[in-house]
């Protein structure tokens, strides 16, 4: 059994780091150039989601620049998207730490993607709602 969900909230660290991301969707044929454009990519934190109507990828701002060439019958987001890190190990039996989370930012009008780990939960903010986000957060956090 777990501890409650608000030694979780209290644990955590709240991360954001300095690179800029962005959404694409490919068709779900994409699925190769996709898991492709990924294995290239250094950075540390990229993704590559697969469901039966698309394939997406959260990759840096600068990275079709770079595999444009590849990236045939794509959207990219017109958003540019910073990745907030909900830094504490969770126990994969919790039940509601991002619903929380969730439920807090969406009352304060912030949209969300929300990606897990194994171990930690991780959001993708638009930048014109980091400030917003993390302030939500925050006050998530000491409560």
């Amino acid at each position: 059994m777990s501890e409650p969900i608000t030694h979780y909230l209290a644990q955590m660290v709240i991360q954001v780091d300095n690179e800029p991301y962005l959404l694409i969707k490919l068709p779900p044929a994409a699925i190769l150039v996709a898991a492709a454009i990924i294995a290239e990519i250094s950075d540390p934190f990229c993704a590559l989601i697969i469901d039966k109507h698309e394939v997406t990828l959260v990759v840096p701002y600068e990275a079709p620049e770079e595999f444009a060439a590849r990236l045939h019958g794509h959207e990219i987001s017109a958003a540019r998207y910073r990745l907030i890190t909900l830094d504490v190990v969770l126990p994969p039996d919790l039940v509601g730490f991002m619903a929380q989370i969730s439920a807090a930012l969406a009352a304060a009008g912030v949209p969300i993607f929300p990606y897990a780990a194994y171990s930690r939960d991780h959001i993708l903010v638009a930048e014109t709602h980091l400030t917003t986000a993390l302030d939500t957060l925050q006050h998530l956090k000491g409560s």
